[in-house]
């Protein structure tokens, strides 16, 4: 089922948009398009162009890159970012629902947009970013 996103009190729990004013977080509910995905789903597939990010509301799903389960991600987690924030990119890993998964889905140009009117997104995605290519060097 794809439905718009209204309820903003459940944007304002995602720590991505923890920041935003209402006005802001109004923005994200009429970006947003909630998905439900099966377990077992892709979501992403690696080599594909980015078309947008995923933010999870419920269940868990796995990134998974050459074979291994590189990240588990829940509630209030994102995935899909990374080919957004680099021109031309593909994306690198692909990510399937280890459980049914409840998310919103924004597609890469009103995503761009938003970066833009709403900077605070970008400086909430930052540690996540720095976490998650930390942890793939170290790893």
């Amino acid at each position: 089922m794809n439905s718009a996103v209204t309820d903003i009190a459940e944007l304002r729990a995602i720590p991505l948009f923890a920041a935003l004013d209402d006005d802001g977080l109004r923005r994200v509910a009429g970006l947003a398009v909630e998905l439900e995905v099966p377990a077992g789903q892709v979501l992403v597939h690696a080599g594909d162009p980015g078309s947008g990010i995923f933010l999870i509301l419920g269940g868990t799903a796995v990134v998974e890159a050459r074979g291994e389960t590189m990240i588990e991600v829940g509630p209030g987690e994102f995935v899909g970012e990374l080919a957004l924030l680099v021109p031309d990119a593909t994306r690198s890993a692909r990510v399937r629902a280890k459980s049914d998964v409840r998310c919103l889905a924004i597609f890469a140009g009103d995503f761009r947009e938003l970066l833009e009117d709403e900077p605070r997104i970008a400086l909430a995605m930052l540690p996540v970013l720095a976490e998650r290519l930390w942890r793939a060097r170290s790893g």
